[in-house]
């Protein structure tokens, strides 16, 4: 089973073994073999003949499950056990309010859509945020959804990287900071699934926000002179030429045509100056906010603006560790939003929207922000909120998303759906359809059996 994991690579010793000649020529990054990420640029399957604005999707995901009725879909008239303290505020679109604690939202309403009826059937973690990311039910067992498995479909960056290709000579998807798995495996949903590993997201695995930040293998060839990188690459020439045994041979077969240019990838000046956050001025940094997802989000706008096609942001959190709960908010729900939830998020939203619109990307880059689930309307004895995928809400802005909307209710409690339900497959179909792309293409997985990307509907109300 592929693991998403950041793989030691070249290191500046003068010597290179046979074990390390082959990790050179795979060069694998975030559980994904680089000539195989390149050869993403075949194969692509058709898309659909409608009009595309949408050149690039960021998606944030805030791990745990934000509680929709203290952030974008408050309910002042409910119960205090329902409503809590938090009261709402208007926005700069008339009708529509947030919380008090979204003050940056606030001013920028006009910029996107908030889906209040989005629902699903599963409490689970593992499970909810595969449905949420990949637009599909798991089909194994729930208790398997905490692990990966290349029987599941695939991310939504994994299905871009298959239809459409790399943008750029950059990864055509980057999960940063890290993947979700906040109490063991890297949970389902977060790779390539029965696509193979030549999808999988390159994973960063690494704070931007840290002083000892590293984007990985793009990162490990900074500094290595190009006289360095030539010399290992004719001793790797050199062994590739010596294939005599069948076994030698079946190795050397791997490394075919997309070998070099996997090593320009990771050699390239422009591949690692993208993911170089040190370059950016301090008053931005700090407009995004000097927190791991404050600068993993403006590291996304970087990889975004030099050519990665999706860009996945997760929410850190870890039981006992970094992040503590994080959106996960079981106890002192409300202390906890206003201080480590609320303001990090809305400070890195708001810079991000009002940083692509300034540089004439919003238009082209879809924003994708969601849970895997919502939370209970009623707090629990410890102060907190459970898990709750009966209702709850997404927000979309730019990359052709009608802003300045609300779509969908939820009841006086926020408890269910009342107008207008989406599903988790309706929001990627609606990503999928911005991109150009009908929802309903045929991939085939390694097995070569047909699979349609998603089976959801776009929401047309808010394109």
């Amino acid at each position: 089973m592929a693991r998403i994991e950041t793989p030691s690579l070249l290191d500046h010793r003068s010597a290179i073994s046979r074990r390390e000649l082959l990790r050179v020529g795979a060069l694998g990054v975030g559980g994904l073999s680089l000539p195989g990420l390149l050869r993403c640029e075949q194969a692509h399957a058709s898309t659909a003949a409608h009009p595309s604005r949408a050149k690039s999707v960021i998606v944030l995901f805030l791990s745990g499950g934000p509680a929709h009725m203290d952030m974008w879909d408050m309910k002042p008239n409910a119960p205090a056990e329902i409503r809590g303290t938090f009261r709402p505020t208007s926005t700069n679109v008339p009708g529509i309010q947030v919380s008090e604690h979204l003050p940056g939202m606030a001013r920028n309403a006009d910029k996107y859509a908030i889906l209040r009826a989005v629902h699903h059937k599963t409490s689970s973690h593992p499970a909810a945020c595969y449905w949420m990311m990949v637009g599909s039910a798991i089909a194994r067992p729930v208790p398997e959804s905490n692990r990966l498995s290349r029987e599941d479909r695939p991310h939504l960056g994994s299905a871009l990287a298959k239809v459409l290709g790399p943008r750029s000579d950059l990864p055509a998807c980057v999960m940063v900071p890290e993947a979700i798995q906040p109490n063991g495996p890297v949970r389902s949903g977060q790779h390539a699934g029965f696509l193979g590993p030549a999808y999988d997201p390159y994973l960063v695995h690494s704070d931007p926000n840290l002083a000892d930040y590293s984007p990985g293998p793009i990162g490990l060839l900074d500094g290595l002179s190009p006289r360095r990188l030539q010399a290992r690459l004719k001793m790797l020439d050199a062994w590739q030429g010596s294939a005599a045994d069948p076994v030698h041979a079946s190795e050397v077969a791997r490394f075919d045509t997309y070998y070099q240019r996997a090593c320009d990838l990771v050699s390239s000046p422009a591949a690692q100056k993208a993911f170089r956050i040190d370059e950016e001025p301090d008053a931005t940094r700090d407009r995004y906010g000097r927190h791991v997802f404050g600068q993993s989000v403006l590291l996304a706008r970087r990889l975004i603006e030099a050519g990665v096609r999706l860009v996945h942001v997760n929410w850190v959190r870890h039981d006992g560790g970094k992040g503590g709960q994080g959106y996960d908010s079981h106890r002192d729900h409300l202390a906890w939003a206003k201080k480590e939830l609320l303001p990090p998020t809305d400070a890195a939203f708001t810079a991000l929207l009002d940083d692509l619109d300034e540089r004439g990307l919003l238009d082209e880059t879809l924003v994708l922000m969601m849970g895997e689930f919502g939370r209970t309307p009623r707090f629990n004895k410890n102060a907190g909120r459970d898990h709750w995928p009966h209702c709850f809400s997404a927000v979309l802005a730019g990359g052709g998303i009608r802003g300045g909307q609300v779509h969908g209710a939820s009841d006086k409690i926020g408890a269910y759906p009342v107008d207008d339900a989406v599903s988790p497959d309706d929001i990627i179909a609606t990503v999928l359809h911005r991109l150009g792309i009908d929802p309903h293409t045929t991939i085939y997985d390694l097995q070569a059996r047909p699979h349609r990307l998603v089976e959801g509907t776009p929401i047309s109300a808010i394109l």
